[in-house]
């Protein structure tokens, strides 16, 4: 677990994507397209595991408490 400044938790994959978006924002804003695309392509990915993994852990916690 990974803490912030301000005391609260983000998971590490959601802050990689955070990082590999503000990359293809600067590279697309310094006219680098190949370079913004491919970093914008790995945060998409990044963020969509994030979600299935936050969706499973979600279910998880649901059904643990119900059992």
């Amino acid at each position: 677990m990974s803490a912030d400044c301000d005391g609260g938790y983000r998971p590490p994959m959601l802050r990689y994507a955070l990082i590999f978006f503000i990359i293809a924002l600067i590279a697309a804003l310094f006219g680098f397209t190949g370079i913004a695309a491919g970093a914008a392509s790995i945060a998409k990915i990044l963020f969509f595991v994030f979600l299935v993994v936050a969706g499973i852990a979600l279910l998880m916690g649901l059904l643990r408490k119900g059992a």
